[in-house]
C-alpha cells in the first residue's frame, strides 16, 4: 500500500504541474504587449509614455525620487530613493495590466494597451 501512495502522489503532482503549464501558456498567448506606460504619483497621473520609444523619466514625489527607464519595449524602475528598493528589484514590464509599485514614494507604473489610452501623449 505504501508504494501505491507514492505512485498516486507523483501522478497528482505531475497533473498539477501540467495544468499549471497549460494555464501559463494560455495566459501568455492571450495577454498582449502593451503600448503605453502610465505613471501615477499619489493617485494622480504624472506621465503617459509610449512603450516603443526609449525614455528615461525622473519621477519626483513627496516621498522621494524614482527613475523609470523605457528601453527595448520594456519599462523598468532603475533607481529609487525608497529604503527597501523593492520596485528596483522588480522585473521589467511590457504586457497590458502589469505594474511596478513603489509604496514609500507612492508611485505606480502600469502598462496599458495603446488603443485604450493614446500612446502618443506626454506629460
Amino acid at each position: 500500500m505504501r508504494t501505491d501512495t507514492k505512485k498516486n502522489d507523483i501522478i497528482l503532482i505531475a497533473a498539477l504541474l501540467a495544468a499549471a503549464a497549460v494555464v501559463f501558456v494560455i495566459w501568455m498567448a492571450v495577454s498582449r504587449t502593451g503600448g503605453t506606460v502610465v505613471v501615477t504619483v499619489d493617485g494622480d497621473e504624472y506621465a503617459r509614455l509610449p512603450l516603443d520609444k526609449d525614455t528615461v523619466l525622473e519621477i519626483k514625489s513627496s516621498g522621494g525620487t524614482n527613475t523609470l527607464t523605457i528601453s527595448g519595449g520594456k519599462a523598468d524602475m532603475t533607481a529609487a530613493s525608497c529604503p527597501d528598493g523593492i520596485c528596483v528589484d522588480h522585473y521589467p514590464i511590457s504586457r497590458t495590466g502589469e505594474t511596478i509599485i513603489c509604496l514609500p514614494n507612492k508611485v505606480i507604473v502600469t502598462i496599458e494597451d495603446a488603443s485604450e489610452s493614446g500612446a502618443d501623449l506626454y506629460t
